[in-house]
C-alpha cells in the first residue's frame, strides 16, 4: 500500500530477514512496501511512533505461549500515537537450523526466540538433551548468528534457512500442531470499521475497590459485547498491582462499543484504547435487534426528538 502521500508504505518489522514477523509484513501489505527490519519489538513501536515508518508490526500472541509480554507492554506503557489498525494470524512451523555439514551430535548450542524455545521443550529434550538453550530477539536472528559454526543451530523458518545459507537439520520439531501466531499492525490511527472488528484495550484501576472489574466486565454483558480477551499485567508500580487487558467483538465507532467504553472510562482511573481492527479470519458478529448498530441509532433518534419537548428552564 502506499502511504497518503503517495509515497511508498514503510513498514518496519522485527528482524531480520527471514522471521516470521518478515512474513507477516509482507502480508500487511497488499501493494509494494519498504520493509524495515528492526531488532526489537520496542524499536518498531518507536519507529513508528516517531513518524519514522507508517506501519509497524510485531508479535501479539502465540497459541501456546500466549501473549507477547514486551509488546503489550509497549503498548500499555509506551508513549500515544500508536494504534493497532490489523492483525495478521500465521501457522508456525518450528524447524531446526544449522549448517550443512554439522548433525545433532555437533550442537553444544540451540538458539532461538523465547517462544519457539518453549514450543519445542519436548523435541529439545529428547533429541538434544545437551544443549544450552539460549533466548534472542528473533527466530531469524537466531539463524543469522549461527554462521558458520556448526556447534550452533536455531530454531526458524524455512526462509531464514534460505536468507542465511543453512539446512533444516530436523523439520517440525514444535511438541504442539497447529500452532499459531497472531501479528498486529501498528499506525497512528485505527482502521476503518468492516463489520466484523474487534477493539483492544487496557485498564487501569488506581484505587483497588471490590466489585471494580465485575462492574467493566458487566458494561459489555449488559450490551451483549462478546469478550475474546480479558488478561492482567502487572502496572510496574508496585507488587499486586495489575492493569487488565481486553479484547471486545465490535469497531469503537458502533454504538453499543462507544457507550460501553465511556462506560467504562467513568469507572476507572485510565483506559487506554489500544486499536480497532478487522478481525483476522473473521465474520461478521450475530446480534440480536435491540443490540444492533440500526436499533442504536434508532434509539438516538428517539431520544433527540423526545428532548425537543423538553422544558429548556426559560
Amino acid at each position: 500500500m502506499t502511504s497518503s502521500s503517495g509515497a511508498v508504505r514503510r513498514i518496519a518489522y522485527l528482524g531480520p530477514d527471514g522471521s516470521f514477523a518478515s512474513e507477516a509484513a509482507r502480508r500487511a501489505s497488499h501493494k509494494p512496501a519498504s520493509l524495515q527490519p528492526m531488532p526489537t519489538v520496542v524499536d518498531v513501536v518507536d519507529a513508528v511512533r516517531a513518524g519514522a515508518c507508517d506501519w509497524g508490526v510485531v508479535p501479539m500472541e502465540n497459541s501456546v505461549e500466549g501473549s507477547v509480554n514486551v509488546t503489550l507492554d509497549e503498548l500499555a506503557f509506551g508513549g500515544a500515537g500508536v494504534y493497532i489498525r490489523a492483525e495478521i494470524t500465521m501457522p508456525v512451523t518450528m524447524n531446526l537450523l544449522g549448517r550443512d555439514d554439522a548433525d545433532l551430535t555437533d550442537i553444544v548450542v540451540v538458539r532461538s526466540h523465547s517462544h519457539a524455545l518453549a514450543q519445542s521443550r519436548g523435541w529439545l529434550a529428547a533429541n538434544l538433551p545437551q544443549a544450552r538453550q539460549e533466548a534472542v530477539t528473533s527466530t531469524a536472528e537466531a539463524a543469522r548468528q549461527v554462521g558458520a559454526d556448526r556447534t550452533l543451530a536455531a530454531i526458524g523458518t524455512t526462509a531464514a534457512a534460505s536468507r542465511f545459507g543453512l539446512s533444516i537439520t530436523a523439520a517440525d520439531i514444535g511438541d504442539h500442531s497447529d500452532t499459531a501466531t497472531r501479528f498486529v499492525v501498528l499506525g497512528d490511527h485505527f482502521a476503518a470499521a468492516t463489520g466484523a472488528d474487534k477493539t483492544s484495550m487496557v485498564v487501569f484501576f488506581g484505587n483497588d475497590r471490590p466489585g471494580q472489574l465485575v462492574q467493566v466486565l458487566n458494561e459489555f454483558a449488559m450490551r451483549s459485547i462478546n469478550l475474546t480477551k480479558i488478561e492482567s499485567r502487572p502496572t510496574k508500580k508496585q507488587l499486586g498491582e495489575y492493569c487488565i487487558f481486553i479484547d471486545c467483538v465490535g469497531h469503537i465507532c458502533e454504538p453499543r462499543v462507544g457507550e460501553a467504553l465511556r462506560s467504562v472510562h467513568r469507572h476507572v482511573a485510565e483506559l487506554r484504547v489500544l486499536g480497532s481492527y478487522a478481525r483476522s479470519g473473521g465474520h461478521t458478529e450475530t446480534t440480536t435487534s435491540s443490540d444492533s448498530a440500526v436499533a442504536y441509532a434508532e434509539s438516538d433518534d428517539w431520544y433527540a426528538r423526545i428532548l425537543q419537548h423538553a422544558d429548556d428552564g426559560g
